[in-house]
């Protein structure tokens, strides 16, 4: 199942918005924002970064690098094991 958005009210007034995954565990939450229509309006915002933008590593070691390559998305062991019954013969040999 495809991870979800939450529309939660803050604890300050307004509303935050939660990313979770297909399990339901929370992998981010937003900042405030002052009404529902600017919250969804977020969500578009979040889902048009998720789908283009570069990831900017600003942690200790990263020293500001832009990391340009394409991540694939972590696929489930179902996927994994479809995707394998489906290979040739020869080729699940060689991934194996």
């Amino acid at each position: 199942m495809a991870g979800y958005f939450e529309l939660v009210d803050a604890p300050d007034g307004g509303y935050r918005v939660r990313m979770l995954d297909g399990a339901g565990s929370l992998m981010a939450i937003s900042v405030t924002f002052p009404t529902k229509r600017a919250a969804v309006a977020g969500v578009a915002m979040a889902r048009e970064i998720a789908g283009t933008g570069l990831i900017r590593d600003k942690s200790h070691d990263g020293a500001g690098t832009v990391l340009r390559e394409r991540v694939r998305p972590v696929s489930s062991a179902k996927e994994d094991a479809a995707r394998q019954k489906k290979a040739p013969a020869a080729k699940r040999a060689a991934v194996s």
